[in-house]
Order: C-alpha cells, then structure tokens, then sequence
C-alpha cells in the first residue's frame, strides 16, 4: 500500500493509495468495518463513494468528513483517493460567503471606478473595494484554524481507514 499525499497548504487535503486487492473487495472491508458493533465512525457507502463521518458525540462545527472514491485500474488492483474536507453544510457556507464578497468587490469597484469618473465622492467606495481583501484572509485564515481544530479527527479517520484496508 503506497500513499501519495499533496501539499498540506490546501484547505481539502488529498492523497492517493494504489491498493492490490479489487473494487468490490475494497468495498466490502468498509462495510464490514462499519457493521461492527465497537465501530466508532459513521459511514456511508454509495457505489464506489465511501463516506467517513465522526461519530455524533465528537462531532463539532470544524468535524471533518472523508470522502473515498475508489477506481479500479484492473482486476486484481484499485486506487483509492481521498479527499478531506469539512461538512458539505459548513463548505457551502464558506463558499457563500466567498462568493458574496467576491460579487459586492466587484460592484463596489464598479461603483469607484463610476464615481471616481464622474468625479463625485468616491472615499466610501474605495475604502470598501481596500477592505474587502482583508477580510478575504480572514475567511482563509478562519478555513486554516477550523482545518487545524479538526486534525486529531481526521487523523482518526486516516487511521480507521487504513486499519481497514489492512484487515483480511
């Protein structure tokens, strides 16, 4: 089993793990695991799409969540590739808010640029345009403390899953 991580700057860490057992093999270690009683995660399986949740009473705003997608490349070897992330309600949130500042800079610089053409007042709009970046590395920042706020979890969940693919 080979892991290939990516650069741990990204927000959603990914890696990659060639595995020398089929698809379905796959799948059924993790449904396995998850039917077992001392199983602490949550999980979901749809497909090839394995889902790996803290369990309820861990579970806090910054909880992550593993997203597995498992390929098979032939019949006796599968990649597996895993995506952490937040939960998809906090990630659209983030999201949002993304895009909402990234909709009234534009309008704002619009206005500026507007105001600043027809030479009328243009300070408050400027000095919104100058803000807004700021609060940009905010957002970024607040993703960075939540990421950090999640580790130990989702070294949990890293663990689970590898004790999973090992099991027989």
């Amino acid at each position: 089993m080979q892991e290939q991580k990516n650069n741990p700057v990204f927000l959603r860490p990914r890696f990659q793990i060639d595995l020398t057992e089929n698809k379905e093999i796959i799948i059924n270690k993790f449904k396995q695991s998850f039917k077992n009683p001392d199983c602490e995660f949550l999980g979901k399986i749809v497909d090839h799409h394995i889902v790996i949740d803290v369990p309820k009473k861990q579970n806090h705003f910054w909880s992550p969540q593993l997203h597995i997608e498992i390929e098979e490349v032939d019949q006796t070897k599968s990649l597996l590739k895993g995506l952490f992330g937040p939960k998809p309600q906090v990630w659209t949130l983030f999201m949002f808010l993304h895009f909402g500042v990234a909709i009234i800079f534009i309008g704002f610089a619009i206005l500026a640029y507007t105001q600043w053409m027809l030479k009328t007042d243009y300070v408050l709009s400027t000095s919104i345009v100058c803000s807004l970046p700021v609060f940009w590395f905010v957002m970024y920042f607040l993703g960075r403390i939540g990421k950090q706020t999640g580790h130990d979890q989702m070294q949990q969940i890293h663990d689970f899953m590898t004790t999973t693919l090992s099991n027989k």
